[in-house]
């Protein structure tokens, strides 16, 4: 079992277990319903969080991809232009 799927098996055991807890806890369906409001919300501003994240990283992906590819190709002129100076 790689790390990942363990990792994506836990939360979501976690959050399975904390949605059954709320519901089976001995409160009103108003607070029931007003923690369960609050943790939507939590959890989609971590979500949120994390998206930006991972958006930033594949951005400075792509930059670094691109700037050695800029690289690649300059040189890939310059070797270019030497085999046509000494065929010359």
């Amino acid at each position: 079992m790689s790390v990942g799927k363990f990792i994506a098996g836990f939360a979501v055991g976690a959050a399975i277990g904390a949605i059954a807890g709320i519901l089976l806890a001995p409160q009103s369906g108003e607070e029931t319903r007003e923690m369960l409001g609050e943790m939507a919300d939590d959890i989609a501003k971590k979500t949120d969080a994390k998206v930006k994240d991972i958006q930033k990283k594949a951005d400075d992906i792509v930059s670094d991809v691109q700037e050695k590819s800029e690289e690649i190709m300059s040189k890939l002129q310059d070797m270019l232009g030497k085999k046509e100076e000494t065929e010359a």
